[in-house]
């Protein structure tokens, strides 16, 4: 059996880098966000589910989800937000978990899940461990801003839509400060591909 590294923290913390660096170590990677967008696609799982519960006005003139419009609406409503997560993420899950299966022959699995401990991932016992990656969240705004061309205000209601990386760090079995350079952040990853090894 596979070891599942599940890979989260916040929007802009750095988990894209952290791909990389395993990507290139060659161990395979699941992506949930990725699983998201393929399930949201026209005529699929979440594209019906959101499509019959918040209406055709979210649809763009090609039938695709307007993800722009969605995002307005969920990231400054709470409900809307809790809605949209109770229908996408047990579909989510049930793709990850068969995706899981398909690399049951690796070592090692990396799962990079944004919203892992928001999705309940962790009661549902996904993964061996959890990866947490960490900024401060001054620095996550900035980070935020400048990568999504958004304002200060638009930034923080994006962070403030997820939980608070404090908590998420809480509950981690591996925390990882992304304050550095890259080198500094594939120096810390590559020491605890050591601890899993070892400790495997």
């Amino acid at each position: 059996m596979s070891y599942v590294l599940a890979l989260t923290g916040g929007i802009a913390t750095g988990k894209s880098t952290a791909d990389d660096f395993f990507k290139n170590k060659n161990i395979p990677i699941i992506d949930c966000d990725q699983i998201a967008h393929e399930l949201m696609k026209p005529g699929n799982a979440s594209w019906q589910a959101i499509k019959d519960h918040f209406g055709v006005e979210y649809l763009n003139s090609d039938q695709t989800i307007n993800r722009k419009k969605l995002g307005q609406l969920v990231f400054s409503n709470k409900r809307a937000l809790s809605e949209l997560n109770q229908l996408t993420h047990p579909l989510i899950f049930d793709k990850t978990v068969a995706k899981i299966k398909e690399y049951q022959n690796f070592a090692l699995v990396i799962l990079d899940a944004p919203v892992y401990f928001e999705a309940g991932l962790d009661k549902k016992h996904v993964a061996n461990g959890v990866l947490v990656i960490t900024l401060p969240e001054q620095l996550q705004i900035e980070r935020l801003k400048k990568r999504n061309n958004l304002s200060d205000e638009e930034a923080r209601m994006r962070i403030n839509s997820q939980m608070p990386l404090a908590e998420k760090e809480k509950m981690a079995d591996f925390v990882v400060a992304n304050t550095g350079t890259i080198k500094e952040l594939e120096n810390k990853l590559e020491q605890i591909l050591i601890k899993i090894k070892e400790e495997g």
